[in-house]
């Protein structure tokens, strides 16, 4: 639906599609909400790569978000969905009586002229509007959830993603996470009901590698192809596989290896954990 695909006039078009944002109605953004980003290129402040594959790419400047949704019990008007070149979903412009404007995740079917509110008491579970988990319904579709109350939404927050609120335990709330993964939270945890929009934006193809470049993104160069000292499937005379399984450069297994940090205290609230990539089961 909001995917174009182009006739394969040349190379550079043939297997392309892009998005064509449906979705948004405003094209310019706020100013007064605009920072100004520095690009790292990957590199720590001693000048070290610390992430491989970034750098270049198109100049941005970042839309301040509210994640925290803390102007309680004021109604907001949606003014417009804007495109956010730093995020895979769209944002919205909201401006509350007052005058006061900001930005917030925009969920499926939020449109101009809306209105949300943010609370800390129960109040209508509609898309786009914010309140406790303890005063949503079961069964309902929520995003940009909080890990712990007043730090901010850090769970669901790309495009098309949503946790399915299962379950309200005491002072514990059960969700279900796109990845499979089934989580505690508390249940004072503010959430924002609906899923994020821009559904489509999975469904899109690059095409060629120049719209890589354009995102900031390196070209990706094969383990094997590389010298010993520089990764865990380099070296040796000629072309050979190694014998091991593949692995990132720092050694970690590509399919079902671990990227999570250990001993956290968030571990004894995940019920369930997220299916391997490599066993199609689920991870311990």
């Amino acid at each position: 639906m909001g995917i174009r695909t182009y006739r394969p006039t040349t190379n550079g078009r043939r297997n392309m599609s892009v998005n064509m944002r449906e979705e948004v109605t405003r094209q310019a953004p706020q100013k007064s909400l605009l920072r100004p980003m520095k690009r790292s290129g990957g590199r720590n402040n001693q000048g070290k790569i610390t992430v491989r594959g970034r750098g270049g790419g198109h100049k941005r400047r970042y839309r301040m978000i509210d994640f925290r949704r803390t102007k309680d019990n004021v109604a907001a008007k949606v003014l417009g969905i804007e495109y956010d070149p730093n995020r895979s979903c769209h944002i919205a412009l909201l401006e509350y009586e007052g005058g006061d404007r900001r930005y917030i995740l925009a969920p499926r079917g939020l449109t101009d002229g809306d209105a949300v509110v943010s609370s800390n008491d129960a109040i209508e579970p509609k898309a786009g509007n914010c309140m406790p988990l303890k005063h949503i319904p079961t069964g309902l579709t929520v995003h940009n959830i909080e890990f712990e109350p007043g730090k901010g939404g850090k769970l669901c927050r790309s495009a098309g993603s949503g946790a399915r609120l299962t379950n309200k335990e005491g002072r514990l709330a059960t969700i279900v996470l796109p990845s499979g993964e089934i989580r505690q939270v508390s249940i004072e945890c503010r959430a924002t009901v609906g899923q994020i929009g821009n559904t489509d934006h999975q469904n899109v193809k690059l095409g060629k590698a120049g719209r890589n470049r354009w995102l900031g993104r390196k070209p990706k160069v094969r383990g094997v192809a590389k010298d010993h000292a520089c990764h865990p499937l380099g070296g040796g005379e000629g072309r050979s596989k190694g014998g091991r399984e593949p692995a990132s450069a720092s050694g970690t297994k590509s399919k079902g290896g671990r990227t999570r940090k250990r001993g956290q205290w968030t571990d004894a609230r995940i019920l369930r954990r997220r299916k391997s990539k490599r066993y199609g089961q689920l991870k311990v």
